[in-house]
């Protein structure tokens, strides 16, 4: 009682009388403080929020940057271009990504999305309030709207820095739809090291669509955000397990989830798919993504060039098989290992589907990394000479505008042509002329003078024109660089370009582009993917065939398969079992440039064409290497490997509407007389069939069996009629060095004089200059004292005797050999050779400087 009493208590009880009446104004001063104090910060992040640009990421999203997933035609992954950042990221449109990744992740990060401005007041409260208790970090604080602002803007972990990122989530929030902040959120925030965004994280973990995930995935990537190095399952399991469990729980806790649901996700263990080599096609890769294919390699798929691709395709199927991709950079590596005693550095390989030109192998080095050998260099697109891998198309073009057929006899002798640099006479690569030789020969044995000679009569401009159409475009000097050794690859093309032109062949003479890319994504400015697929391949046909452009005729075409394909013929030059005999039909040629710097072999099934090229990328010779035995073999391995992706199966039979089977005569390709004594079956067109002449380089002729000479008034016993080869001019005196059996030009002495006189030329017979050539140009040399000379040669038919060059109006008299040493006189000369009863050939100009 006396405490109650004091004289302290009854003060107070003084003071709280008094102040009783003023308490109602001090708290709603106080409130009105404390309301103040709450809400200033919320107005000041309003106005900073205001102040702040949105963005341009999310201002402009076709500036999206995606990392390029590349897969060949059956969806097999070959490796992922990372985006210009260095991370794999891949634009998924929140239609596409599924529930359970968005339920996984409001669960785990934030379950008031629904509700909030971007900031979270009530977490907030409840981070502070557990720091407070704990002091330490039991909770974040930070919404998903949060987390994109600092994905899309880092700042500092300080007040300042999170102050600045409030005010940007609310920005976004005003600006974009709840919808809207979610799929930007699962695209660029990062779900692992060098992982940018769920479906990038999703293809490379579990190799799957995100749409495809199950609740243990889906709980597991939505785990990663929170801690992407911590959570990274390539540095062990358990940790992402644990942290995948408690999202579970929370997904049940908040309904996202029911509860046999979340017990099988919590018993699924998290199992990685395998990883990948990463590395495949390269050189492909390379050339796709820089244009370097050009426009039909990829843009009819996308409808852009092929150069931007990188960074804007989230991915491309290429038309490559994989299997078959990995098994010629096998047979490469072996082949530049085999010849490295040889001096070959370097090997690549192009395979083509012909029904649609698509890709189907691309070895542009035999090993990339191989820094020595200059692996990183692209042998399928690198300018090379082509060697003899173009007479194909010069006698396909003569066939059309010369008359030529399969049975054509045409030069193999010495012959001259004038260049700007002066005469060029070609030679064979065995070192010998075959005088007389049908097409089909030259062509499957090679012979490079009868190819030069029909160059040389189709004219380079013409040539030229063909090959252009044909797709080799980097053939883009005038005629006159080239000249006729344009037949010998006397210019550089790309492989690709030379594979193309065969799969034309193929193709029955129909051109196509070659393709690259079949299907291709690219992600759009509303945040979804583009799609374009190439059409699917197949036999060859009208409608596979629709859009490309004839420019072979189809029959001429089909005639040179035949020859191509022609095992028999082409043994004279390359022997039985070569590399190109196959245990199925081919149709293939070989080249190699000047001074063994280039090997290549090229051919085709009705199916598949494959192209070769052997030899070193910085131009040195290899060792006496040719086609046959140095692009040859591979040749033969790679379509051995390509018949297992595409059985192989015969040529379709010439149409018997426009080409026809008959005999002809061996030597003259004519029509065979009696006296013909071998015998062939020919391909040509029917109208050439039709036309065929009889045989004129047979003649029976009655000699003497005592001595051989030709018969006149001898007694029956003592004449035999003996089968005789007949030649014009241009190869008489081939047929005479080589000793073919000629008819003898006199008569035999015992008996009386041949009727019609001795030694008179054949009825047509003709004589001609065979060098110089017209239009030579020859350079007299000052620092030669002696007397500078050239052998002027005639081609004279037998029965001839004598005969005449007329230089400059002025007759020489000659006789067999019929050539003669002139001493050069500078000026310009004309010249022709005459003979009595024969036919003077053109006269010839020349020059001597």
């Amino acid at each position: 009682m006396g405490a109650l009493s004091s004289p302290g208590s009854g003060r107070a009880r003084r003071w709280l009388a008094a102040a009783r009446p003023r308490l109602p104004l001090l708290l709603r001063r106080a409130a009105r403080i404390a309301l103040a104090l709450a809400v200033a910060p919320w107005l000041l992040l309003a106005v900073a929020a205001a102040l702040t640009k949105l963005p341009p990421e999310l201002a402009a999203p076709e500036e999206r940057a995606v990392s390029t997933v590349l897969l060949d035609r059956h969806g097999t992954v070959l490796r992922e271009l990372r985006a210009g950042d260095g991370a794999r990221a891949r634009w998924l449109p929140l239609a596409e990504a599924g529930d359970r990744i968005q339920r996984a992740l409001l669960a785990a990060e934030d379950r008031r999305f629904a509700v909030h401005p971007g900031v979270d007041p009530i977490a907030i409260a409840r981070a502070l309030g557990q720091l407070a208790a704990e002091r330490r970090v039991v909770s974040g604080a930070s919404t998903i709207t949060q987390q994109l602002a600092r994905a899309l803007v880092p700042r500092p972990r300080t007040v300042r820095g999170k102050l600045g990122e409030m005010a940007l989530a609310l920005r976004i929030e005003a600006s974009l739809s709840k919808r809207e902040i979610l799929e930007q959120y699962l695209n660029r925030v990062a779900f692992g090291p060098g992982l940018r965004g769920v479906e990038a994280a999703s293809r490379f973990y579990f190799d799957k669509p995100t749409a495809d995930l199950s609740l243990a995935e889906a709980a597991a990537l939505a785990s990663m955000p929170r801690g992407p190095a911590l959570y990274d399952p390539r540095r062990g399991a358990g940790p992402l397990e644990r942290r995948r469990n408690r999202v579970l729980d929370r997904m049940l806790a908040a309904g996202l989830a029911g509860e046999a649901e979340v017990a099988r996700a919590r018993a699924e263990p998290i199992a990685l798919a395998p990883r990948g080599s990463g590395l495949g096609a390269p050189h492909l890769v390379r050339a796709v993504l820089g244009g370097a294919l050009g426009p039909g390699a990829g843009a009819e798929a996308g409808g852009s060039g092929a150069a931007p691709l990188r960074g804007r395709a989230s991915s491309i199927t290429l038309t490559i098989d994989r299997g078959l991709q990995r098994e010629i950079e096998v047979l490469a590596q072996q082949t530049v290992r085999g010849l490295s005693d040889r001096d070959v550095g370097a090997a690549a390989v192009v395979v083509l589907e012909n029904a649609t030109g698509e890709i189907l192998a691309y070895v542009g080095s035999h090993d990339i990394e191989d820094a020595a050998g200059l692996g990183h260099n692209d042998g399928v697109l690198a300018l090379r000479q082509p060697g003899s891998a173009l007479k194909p198309f010069v006698y396909e073009l003569a066939m059309e505008q010369l008359g030529f057929t399969a049975a054509t006899v045409l030069p193999d002798v010495e012959l001259s042509f004038p260049t700007a640099e002066g005469s060029y006479a070609p030679r064979n690569y065995d070192g010998r002329f075959h005088g007389p030789v049908r097409l089909r020969d030259a062509l499957a044995s090679s012979y490079n003078v009868p190819a030069v000679w029909t160059a040389a009569a189709l004219g380079p401009e013409r040539v030229l024109a063909r090959l252009r159409e044909l797709g080799l475009g980097s053939l883009d000097r005038e005629p006159s660089r080239y000249g006729v050794a344009i037949a010998l690859g006397d210019g550089e093309v790309r492989l690709v370009d030379l594979a193309n032109a065969y799969a034309t062949l193929a193709r029955g003479g129909v051109y196509l582009p070659v393709r690259a890319v079949r299907a291709l994504s690219l992600a759009s400015p509303a945040g979804g993917a583009v799609s374009a697929l190439a059409p699917a391949g197949g036999a060859v046909s009208d409608v596979a065939l629709a859009g490309g452009a004839r420019v072979l005729d189809a029959a001429r075409a089909r005639v040179i398969v035949d020859i191509l394909a022609d095992d028999k013929a082409r043994i004279a030059s390359f022997g039985e079992g070569s590399a190109l005999d196959l245990p199925f039909p081919v149709a293939a040629k070989t080249g190699t440039s000047k001074g063994f710097r280039d090997n290549l072999a090229v051919g085709f099934t009705p199916d598949v064409t494959v192209a070769v090229w052997v030899g070193n990328f910085d131009g040195s010779p290899m060792g006496g290497i040719s086609g046959i035995t140095g692009a040859g073999p591979l040749f033969r391995d790679a379509m051995l490997a390509a018949a297992r992706v595409r059985p192989p199966r015969p040529f379709d039979p010439p149409d018997p509407e426009h080409l026809a089977e008959v005999e002809v005569c061996g030597l003259s390709g004519m029509k065979p007389t009696a006296v013909c004594p071998h015998r062939r079956r020919e391909l040509l067109p029917r109208a050439d069939a039709a036309a065929l002449a009889p045989c004129d380089m047979h003649e029976a002729v009655r000699v003497d069996r005592r001595n051989g000479l030709r018969a006149g008034a001898c007694p029956d016993a003592a004449v035999e009629e003996r089968v005789f080869e007949r030649y014009d001019a241009e190869l008489t005196a081939w047929a005479r060095a080589a000793g073919r059996p000629v008819a003898p030009e006199d008569a035999s002495p015992l008996c009386g004089p041949l009727p019609g006189g001795d030694g008179v030329p054949p009825a047509g017979a003709r004589v001609r200059v065979a060098y110089p050539p017209d239009g030579a140009r020859f350079v007299l040399d000052p620092s030669v004292n002696s007397q500078q000379a050239i052998r002027l040669r005639a081609d004279v038919p037998p029965g001839v005797r004598r005969a005449r060059f007329v230089l400059d109006g002025r007759p020489i008299e000659v006789g067999p050999p019929f050539s003669l040493d002139w001493p050069l006189v500078a000026g310009a000369h004309r010249l022709r050779v005459e003979a009595d009863g024969a036919s003077a050939g053109e006269e010839i100009a020349f020059s001597v400087e």
